[in-house]
């Protein structure tokens, strides 16, 4: 089978546990995998590379472009599609089959200027089924495809990362059906130390809705709707565990229901914190 004409970028930092299992699910898929690693020190780098991948070192200037847009702008240019991996997602088999129905032939014209992929969510162990759904548009045709450069540079917890909001597409975006699988091997407090980063991220947009405003348009259709809800933590839990179904998930669907609720409840503290004269 031939190589699908993309290029698989992975941003790193730290992801020992899991980048040998991201890099070869596509090492033999795709024309060139890159790893860009922010100065890992688990031995990320090295892993990488033993597995055939590409690795490129990163250091963010702290303006823009932050890490995604640099990988647009600067990883294996050459070639216009480029697809989005966590260093610890997975394209499922069902996807890379989707993707070579898709790219084909050598040579083919692909109209679409990005494409929207679900994840496969896995949570404390387990796949969840049902619950929240998240889609990410992280395949890209870089010459029709940019992220936005907002007024966040000085807020906390996202660093070099874009945060919670998509690239934007001067053209058509496609959802494709087959997931990329997300799951962290990582111990669950994890991810309670990124969202713990990600929720000073979201409290600070709180205090300025101008930049709020320019994410908001940035985000999914289903993110732009959350984004008015009132009562989140509620309407979170709500949303998830029963009008989506989560409670067939069993207890990682609770658990995953009840996170996210957190989640949600600590932006609002956080922004309740910081509102002057309370």
């Amino acid at each position: 089978m031939e190589k699908l004409p993309i290029v698989v970028a992975i941003p790193t930092k730290n992801e020992a546990e899991n980048i040998v299992r991201t890099v070869r699910s596509v090492i033999d898929h795709v024309a060139y995998v890159v790893v860009v690693d922010s100065d890992s020190t688990d031995g990320t780098q090295d892993l990488a590379a033993a597995e055939g991948a590409e690795v490129v070192p990163y250091e963010w200037d702290g303006k823009y472009p932050k890490k995604k847009q640099w990988c647009l702008d600067h990883v294996r240019p050459d070639v216009p599609w480029l697809l989005f991996l966590d260093g610890d997602e997975t394209p499922s088999p069902e996807l890379l089959a989707e993707l070579h129905r898709i790219f084909g032939e050598e040579g083919r014209t692909v109209a679409p200027a990005a494409f929207d992929i679900p994840l496969g969510y896995w949570f404390a162990g387990r796949r969840l089924r049902h619950g929240y759904t998240i889609v990410k548009r992280v395949l890209l045709d870089r010459r029709r495809c940019r992220f936005p450069e907002l007024g966040d540079l000085d807020a906390p917890g996202m660093g070099e990362q874009e945060g919670h909001y998509q690239p934007l597409a001067d053209g058509p975006v496609v959802r494709l059906k087959a997931p990329i699988e997300h799951e962290d091997l990582d111990p669950v407090r994890t991810w309670f130390d990124r969202h713990n980063r990600y929720s000073d991220w979201e409290a600070w947009l709180e205090h300025h809705p101008q930049v709020r405003e320019e994410i908001r348009v940035a985000k999914t259709r289903q993110g732009q709707l959350f984004h008015k809800a009132p009562f989140k933590p509620l309407v979170s839990f709500a949303y998830a565990y029963v009008l989506k179904r989560g409670f067939l998930d069993g207890r990682a669907g609770l658990d995953y229901a009840l996170a996210m609720s957190f989640y949600r409840w600590q932006i609002a503290l956080k922004t309740r914190e910081g509102v002057p004269g309370r």
